[in-house]
């Protein structure tokens, strides 16, 4: 909980307190963090997939990479590619030598393609690299990098050279997704090597960033923000908090901006329903309530501005565009003291991926934004450990939605569950969905919500069931998410589902993954996969006949190549109980229910009262700290493994050894299946143990 400026309490939807041991920002003998250790660990692999949030050093990692692959492996050439040419700062000329490192990090200014130029001047250069037997780094944007690519006809010109992608959930399987088609031709034509960094490894829309075939190619670098805050040095809380309101939202912001901070203001995208429909109008209304503006610098287009304190503050405009003055706050916040010395940044698209200002503490956004990529990037731009910056804060004010307040409730619920699975790295909670020989009794009994699926086919093997039971969650996910001929079948509402033809379109799904397999295995996959998809469905149609309502269509944002926002629709995976089947105002912000994460399988609730805030009303949940956020971690990673207290038990004396020869407890995060098994177990093992306790409480009692 914190206090405004009229000592006004904000409640939290969710308080996070971190331990403040420093470990993420103490550098090793080599000058390099917990992270970037980690990455550099995996320095040999041709693919590599860095994720961890924003503000942990990745671009500095991937600098330690890319020298590492030139000078100590022979790689002939690096390409940086980033999303937005103003993240291209992050990649500036860096002295490495100084902290231990065996270079330094240097890009010849001539081959910096992020400073202004035409695109065909851009391109024209990145050609002229590729030829430049002295030149062995280039900088550029994603859209550089596809134009240029797609002017090389010879691909082979790409051998031994490293491609690496920031933001790399700007890549996608959508045939229409150029830098997806970059990736895939360098992975199956070159020999080149790939490094992807991103903070959310899941996109807006729903569709894969890459191929199952591909995307099990790459080795994992995983970071996690529980990690990254928790070793800090200066930051030791970060709190959301979700208000709602009637009416307009700049009669509502008032109590929310807190000049005392240091802020971020988004602004709802004028197409939403919280907008006026001009933008500029917002703005100028907007610094009105910030206080009085004084005067505009005209060499940096910063405003002063007079608060209602008495206090003169420093404010951007990234927003107004008309008075041609945008272009020179962008290059003004380039220098570090005019970043450093600003007060508040009023944005609507900018300001989010890849923005640097480390002294940033609240980020305050008006309107529902249904990407979680969106969501972490914004709440990241507050979480840079800072000198003198205690608290992070993260505030959505949004309109009321037109239901009832137990459906809002339960909505706020779950998208507080889904950002925190997020800034843990998790993705996707499958269902549980168990296939079984008919008359194989197994003795590992499944959960009461779980379902048991029996194969008549006595000829298949135990290797296909194994391989079924692995990946039929992930098929019917991607089944759900990409086929609208599937979606069509299954949610049409008519009482005749027709089986055979979800089961050839399963069965084309299946031989395109596993090539491997025979046509009778496939048959057998695809059969058994559409079963459970049938069953799912026929279980949500009795739930409407109880008086649950059905799975609804919801919208989603994702950042196109260009960084601006392009609206695409996604069915949300089959799960639990959705919110609203109605289409009046906002109803999109209850629509998130199994979009990425089955966030009803976590069966708690973070929501501890509801205050009236501005004729409407504001949550506050139970304080979420490290404890409660490992347990969520452990958790979620015990429903992918699907793990019995019986298997758990049995790997006992396995973790004991594993203690006495590590010196410490397997990490749940560790990238080796067997230490991260060994966690799981553990989990399992402490979880049973505290719910013992809890019983034996109660029955003393």
């Amino acid at each position: 909980m914190t206090e405004n400026k009229d000592n006004m309490q904000i409640h939290n939807v969710g308080s996070y307190s971190f331990a403040q041991s420093g470990k993420s920002t103490v550098s090793d003998n080599m000058g390099m963090r917990e992270m970037q250790s980690r990455a550099y660990g995996k320095r040999n692999c041709q693919y590599i997939l860095i994720q961890a949030p924003p503000a942990c050093g990745k671009s500095r990692a991937l600098m330690y990479l890319a020298l590492d692959k030139v000078i100590k492996q022979g790689l002939k050439k690096v390409f940086i590619a980033v999303p937005q040419i103003a993240i291209g700062s992050s990649f500036k000329n860096t002295n490495l030598t100084s902290s231990g490192f065996f270079a330094d990090w240097e890009i010849d200014g001539k081959y910096n393609l992020c400073l202004p130029t035409t695109d065909e001047q851009k391109v024209a250069r990145a050609l002229e690299f590729l030829s430049d037997d002295n030149a062995h780094y280039l900088l550029c944007s994603h859209a550089t990098l596809t134009y240029f690519f797609n002017r090389v006809e010879n691909k082979k010109l790409f051998d031994n050279t490293l491609i690496a992608i920031d933001e790399f959930h700007h890549v996608s399987e959508h045939e229409d997704n150029r830098l997806g088609d970059v990736i895939h031709t360098l992975m199956h034509e070159t020999n080149a090597h790939i490094i992807a960094m991103t903070g959310s490894y899941f996109r807006g829309d729903s569709v894969p960033v890459l191929s199952e075939e591909d995307d099990r190619l790459f080795d994992r670098v995983i970071y996690t923000y529980y990690e990254q805050l928790n070793g800090y040095k200066y930051l030791k809380s970060l709190g959301i908090d979700y208000a709602f309101y009637s009416g307009r939202w700049l009669d509502a912001i008032d109590p929310l901006i807190d000049t005392d901070k240091k802020m971020i203001i988004h602004i709802p995208n004028v197409n939403s329903r919280e907008s006026s429909g001009f933008k500029n109008k917002d703005v100028a209304e907007l610094l009105g309530k910030i206080g009085k503006v004084i005067s505009r610098d005209d060499e940096t287009g910063i405003y002063l501005v007079q608060d209602k304190k008495g206090r003169m503050l420093r404010v951007a405009d990234l927003v107004t565009d008309t008075d041609n003055m945008q272009g020179v706050t962008l290059a003004s916040l380039r220098h570090g003291d005019n970043l450093k010395n600003l007060n508040i940044i009023i944005a609507l698209n900018m300001a989010k991926e890849g923005f640097d200002w480390p002294e940033c503490e609240y980020a305050l956004t008006v309107g529902f934004r249904s990407s979680l990529t969106e969501l972490v990037q914004i709440i990241g731009r507050a979480t840079r450990d800072c000198e003198g910056k205690k608290h992070a804060q993260f505030t959505n004010l949004l309109a009321m939605p037109s239901a009832l307040v137990d459906d809002v409730q339960d909505g706020v619920n779950s998208l507080l569950k889904a950002i925190t699975l997020s800034l843990l790295m998790e993705q996707v909670l499958a269902p549980n969905v168990h296939f079984r020989k008919r008359g194989d009794k197994k003795d590992d009994v499944t959960d009461n919500d779980d379902i048991v699926i029996k194969i008549d086919d006595t000829t298949v093997s135990q290797e296909v069931l194994d391989l079924v039971n692995e990946k039929g969650p992930e098929i019917i996910n991607n089944l759900l998410n990409d086929s609208d001929t599937i979606k069509t079948a299954l949610f049409s509402g008519s009482d005749n589902i027709n089986e055979s033809l979800i089961n050839d379109i399963i069965f084309d799904v299946i031989a395109r993954m596993h090539p491997e397999l025979d046509n009778n295995d496939i048959a057998v996959m695809s059969k058994a996969i559409a079963t459970a998809l049938i069953i799912k469905v026929l279980k949500n149609r009795e739930g409407e006949d109880e008086g649950n309502t059905p799975d609804t269509l919801g919208r989603n944002t994702s950042g196109g190549q260009d960084g601006t926002d392009t609206d695409t629709e996604g069915k949300g995976g089959i799960s639990g109980k959705p919110f609203v089947i109605t289409d009046e105002d906002n109803t999109q912000f209850l629509n998130i229910n199994g979009k990425f994460i089955n966030v009803n399988e976590l069966d708690f609730s973070l929501i501890e009262s509801i205050n009236p805030f501005e004729k409407a009303y504001q949550f506050v949940s139970k304080v979420i700290d490290p404890d409660l956020l490992l347990r969520l971690q452990e958790m979620t990673a015990q429903m992918r493994e699907k793990m019995t207290k019986g298997k758990a038990l049995q790997l006992w004396p396995y973790i004991q050894e594993f203690v006495r020869e590590k010196k410490r407890e397997p990490l749940i995060t560790s990238t080796n299946d067997y230490e991260r098994r060994l966690a799981i177990a553990l989990a399992i093992i402490r979880e049973e143990k505290r719910a013992k306790n809890a019983r034996d409480k109660v029955e003393s009692v």
